[in-house]
């Protein structure tokens, strides 16, 4: 098992920046993939960003691309989504969840364990 802890969020105006931590703890050596996604009130949970554990290969939806950053620390088994130039349209539940497998980056099917989300609210 994983257990993934995510932080940051909160609310900021339109402009800003927020920085996700999503700590992982327990049998962190099985993931192969970490990743940010998001859902809004109403709709769908859509792939934001994922990075690879081992490599670093990095993957971003075409939405956030030049905005957000995805890293992550191997030492502290945390990964990072810093978020600038936010808009009223990432405004929604970001959750961190990890791949043991690697199959399919953008597939919320492909992610074994989820954290419990951090809400993120942009104001205009």
């Amino acid at each position: 098992q994983v257990q993934l802890v995510e932080s940051g969020g909160g609310l900021v105006q339109a402009g800003g920046s927020l920085r996700l931590s999503c700590a992982a703890s327990g049998r962190t050596f099985s993931v192969y993939r970490m990743g940010w996604f998001r859902q809004a009130p109403g709709k769908e949970r859509d792939f934001v960003a994922a990075i690879n554990w081992i490599g670093g290969k990095i993957y971003y939806a075409d939405s956030v691309k030049g905005r957000f950053t995805i890293s992550r620390d191997n030492a502290k088994n945390t990964v990072y989504l810093q978020m600038n130039s936010l808009k009223p349209e990432d405004t929604a539940v970001y959750y961190c969840a990890a791949d043991r497998f690697g199959e399919g980056y953008s597939d919320s099917a492909a992610y074994d364990y989820w954290g419990q989300g951090t809400r993120v609210t942009v104001s205009s």
